[in-house]
């Protein structure tokens, strides 16, 4: 039993935050009258030196370690003596572990913030290095219509700026300090949290002590966000997948994110982003994993709560790795431009056709019906679209006239599409623009 209650094996990675918080309420402790001042100073001198084997890798686990919280206390009162007992004076683990952990994933989400940015900034710098380049844009893996290279290097981008915006969010939110509530019913020895909340640079207090030691809130927006950057990032990596393959060959990986066949000499398999694909799954179940824990708790805190540890390192390590390999894929991409180029074909213009007559005056329903015999003319006489004559134009519109033979430029076609938001390279050029400035207001 004590093996399976237990939580040092994991939760060992708090040692640090642990120790900032508990010097953060020796002080509070001391303010209140029930440390003296040499006391104090003896405590904060003992949590250092903690502090210092456990970066040092000196610090030796004792069988009956429980989890962080006791095992720093035990070396505290080994290196200190009775001092140590007073440091726990009014406070709980409840309320000691969800500090903790708040410290833990503040500063973690700072990181992924960071490794985030610099995908974003990845992506944004080759989208404008190579916003000339077009091919096929796709819908229900078809191919629908001449886009930009860039456009679609910032759609993905678009949707992981979200994810940025989303995890400053939840940072917030994670920025609240629950030290000082207790066990369940708060702190009766005057104990002052607006100083602990100074001392430790939390943003708030939490209202109340029952939810503050119970609450995990803030886990499971930090799972969902994860679940849902993962979302994106499997999205593009299943892109990038298909357009390594021979059938499309638009891009191949660099040999640092892609390994050979151990049977077939001729593959070059993509498993930086299959396991990218692959991990999202992983992310998911984590997620699904605390909302399940946590729905049929009982008000205040339940031992069930110490899953949440292991969710969250493991899900912070998986976003690292993904973001910083995701990173290096984005940067060291080669393109094959030239059969980008030739995968375009006429058909596609089908709808550029269309705009031509609405241009002309025609209402759109007629202009997409007309266009579409169009297209069942040039199949039916098995030629490409841009191959039918004038006259035969003309047999499904008078409106069509000499000037028809601009849709068939990909060039032009991509050009009107320069309402924001599009794919002309004035809207690409906006789009940069808008992305660039949102990281410098994030990183701000």
């Amino acid at each position: 039993m004590e093996k399976f209650n237990a939580s040092i094996a994991y939760d060992r990675q708090l040692w640090e935050v642990d120790v900032q918080g508990s010097k953060a309420y020796s002080r509070g402790l001391q303010k209140a009258g029930l440390l003296t001042k040499a006391e104090m100073d003896k405590i904060l001198h003992g949590l250092d030196k903690v502090a210092e084997e456990w970066a040092q890798g000196t610090f030796k686990l004792n069988p009956n370690d429980e989890d962080i919280h006791t095992a720093n206390e035990r070396r505290l009162k080994e290196l200190i003596g009775e001092t140590a007992g007073k440091l726990h004076t009014g406070r709980s683990r409840n309320d000691q572990v969800v500090t903790d952990l708040r410290l833990w994933m503040r500063q973690n989400c700072s990181t992924l913030s960071a490794l985030l940015r610099e995908l974003i900034r990845t992506m944004v710098d080759r989208a404008e290095a190579e916003r000339d380049i077009l091919f096929p844009g796709y819908t229900h893996l078809q191919r629908a219509q001449p886009i930009r290279w860039s456009h679609w290097i910032l759609s993905h981008a678009v949707a992981l700026t979200r994810d940025s915006e989303r995890l400053l969010e939840v940072q917030k939110r994670i920025n609240v300090l629950p030290l000082g509530s207790g066990a369940i019913a708060g702190n009766p020895l005057g104990v002052d949290r607006e100083l602990l909340r100074t001392e430790l640079k939390f943003g708030a207090i939490t209202l109340n002590s029952m939810d503050a030691t119970s609450e995990r809130d803030f886990v499971a927006e930090f799972l969902f966000w994860a679940s849902l950057c993962m979302t994106h990032l499997s999205r593009m990596a299943e892109d990038l997948i298909l357009y390594g393959t021979k059938e499309f060959s638009f891009v191949q990986l660099s040999d640092a994110y892609s390994t050979g066949s151990s049977l077939m000499p001729q593959k070059k398999n993509p498993d930086s982003l299959e396991l990218i694909r692959s991990k999202a799954g992983r992310v998911f179940g984590r997620c699904a994993g605390l909302l399940m824990t946590l729905k049929g708790l009982p008000s205040t805190y339940n031992k069930d709560l110490q899953e949440d540890k292991e969710a969250v390192f493991e899900v912070s390590d998986t976003m690292g790795a993904v973001l910083q390999v995701a990173t290096g894929v984005i940067s060291t991409l080669q393109i094959h431009r030239e059969n980008m180029v030739q995968a375009l074909s006429p058909d596609m213009l089908a709808t550029d056709l269309a705009y031509y007559l609405v241009r002309k005056g025609m209402p759109f329903r007629q202009a997409h019906e007309a266009s579409g015999k169009a297209v069942f003319m040039a199949e039916t006489k098995g030629v490409a679209l841009n191959q039918l004559s004038l006259q035969e134009l003309q047999t499904i519109s008078h409106l069509f006239s000499g000037d028809v033979s601009q849709v068939w430029d990909y060039g032009h076609s991509v050009e009107q599409y320069s309402a924001l938001g599009g794919t002309a390279r004035s809207s690409v050029d906006w789009q940069i623009s808008q992305v660039r400035a949102l990281l410098r207001a994030q990183q701000a």
